[in-house]
């Protein structure tokens, strides 16, 4: 990476996260939009950051050690 050599992705991982971060935006802006009960909207998005959160930790370090792990 341009500021240390400790962190070492590469582009497929780039674009994971990308993907990731991307995905996450359009559901929640889709669940804003869509969902009249704003105690529902701010449930949704919170799951749908959590599932994004514990996907992030699984492809860096492998907490559930699936197939899909980084480590």
């Amino acid at each position: 990476m341009q500021f240390t050599v400790e962190v070492n992705w590469t582009v497929s991982d780039f674009v994971v996260a990308g993907v990731l971060l991307l995905t996450t935006t359009l559901l929640c802006g889709l669940v804003w939009r869509k969902i009249k009960n704003v105690n529902y909207r701010i449930a949704i998005c919170i799951i749908l950051l959590f599932s994004l959160l514990l996907i992030w930790a699984e492809l860096a370090v492998g907490i559930f050690e699936t197939t899909i792990s980084g480590n």
